[in-house]
């Protein structure tokens, strides 16, 4: 009879135990973010206080001057030039959010990209014959917010046929014409494929000039990595999975090059910059502590701050950053791409990188819940 009450409490306590278990429960920053969050303090989040936040509050000062545009910034904006203090700065301003995905899950993944450096010429010739093209007279961009409001994010680029607007060229049909205006040509077809990728670049011409190259435009076709392709093909087995991998299978096997590379039909189209690399906020970026990001998740100028490392020297990243910049592939609640800067180490870390990483972002306290 003992044996059958002790049984029955058990029974009560299991019952009630996972009755007291209550789901997750998420906040929404709707005008601001779509992604689920959760509050944490500041001194909860690892390494924050350990950064070199001072230099953060320098780096946020520099993407005031077009972050500012944007309501959600422009008294924070202001507040930072009274300050000095990084961490005063960004304790007494921000509220800290951590990033959740659907599924409850607060890890997403961390890419990296920098700015490349190629060689080129203002003229075609045998050795610099791939060029750098600006955005065609014959693109038309038809924006519909007009006429359906809904619609006010997205862009239809296409070229008129007849009385007809249809899709314009993939890459494939880019690379056959010979009609378009370059900005230069340069020697490395490869380079050229990633400085796509990039988005932003620099060509060093014969006498030593630096040319900056920025993203201009973009043909309206989807975006679709090459890697990803190429690692559910089973072939990148002795290469490794980084760009420096995927080049060198390319280079082992001409004649795939063309059928690879066009499988993105996406085609970057770019314009000649006063400064280096620079965002889609405007501001020219800083090396590891600009983000491009999903706006929709994550406004531009936002404070964020992420946790991951770095997938070659394996060191940990734990840094208050800028996001800064967007991305074809940077899709997703928790999805970034960490800027490296330029030059080789750069080039080396970004083709290696892809992480599970945390971000937190901080919003000004006016606009916290």
């Amino acid at each position: 009879m003992n044996k059958i009450i002790y049984s029955i409490i058990l029974l009560i306590l299991f019952f009630t135990g996972c009755s007291q278990k209550e789901p997750l429960k998420f906040e929404k920053l709707d005008k601001i973010s779509k992604a689920n969050v959760k509050k944490v303090e500041l001194d909860k989040i690892h390494g924050f206080y350990a950064d070199d936040l001072n230099y953060a509050l320098e780096v946020f000062k520099k993407d005031c001057k077009r972050a500012k545009r944007y309501e959600l910034f422009e008294k924070a904006c202001e507040k930072a030039n009274d300050y000095e203090n990084g961490s005063q700065f960004f304790t007494e301003n921000f509220v800290a959010y951590e990033l959740y995905n659907n599924d409850g899950t607060d890890t997403g993944v961390i890419t990296g990209y920098y700015e490349p450096l190629l060689k080129g010429s203002l003229t075609q010739s045998e050795k610099y014959k791939y060029p750098i093209y600006k955005t065609p007279d014959d693109m038309y961009i038809v924006d519909l917010s007009s006429i359906y409001p809904e619609l006010k994010k997205y862009r239809l680029r296409g070229k008129i046929k007849g009385n007809r607007i249809i899709p314009y060229d993939d890459r494939e049909k880019i690379n056959d014409r010979d009609d378009l205006e370059a900005i230069c040509y340069v020697d490395d077809r490869f380079d050229l494929f990633f400085l796509h990728i990039q988005g932003s670049g620099k060509v060093q011409l014969e006498n030593g000039d630096i040319l900056n190259i920025g993203y201009a435009n973009q043909n309206g076709h989807k975006y679709k990595g090459i890697g990803g392709m190429l690692l559910k093909e089973g072939v990148l087995k002795g290469y490794g999975a980084s760009m420096q991998g995927i080049k060198a299978y390319l280079k082992d096997n001409p004649k795939r090059v063309d059928e690879i590379l066009h499988a993105n039909k996406s085609y970057i189209f770019f314009s000649k910059r006063g400064q280096g690399a620079t965002g889609a906020l405007g501001t020219e970026l800083v090396a590891q502590r600009n983000l491009a990001v999903d706006r929709k998740y994550i406004p531009l100028g936002m404070p964020v701050f992420i946790n991951t490392k770095n997938s070659v020297t394996q060191e940990k990243i734990d840094r208050l950053m800028v996001a800064a910049d967007v991305g074809g592939a940077i899709k997703g609640e928790i999805r970034a791409d960490f800027f490296y800067g330029n030059g080789k180490d750069a080039e080396v870390y970004a083709g290696g990188m892809k992480e599970q990483g945390k971000l937190t972002i901080l919003v000004p306290k006016e606009f916290a819940k």
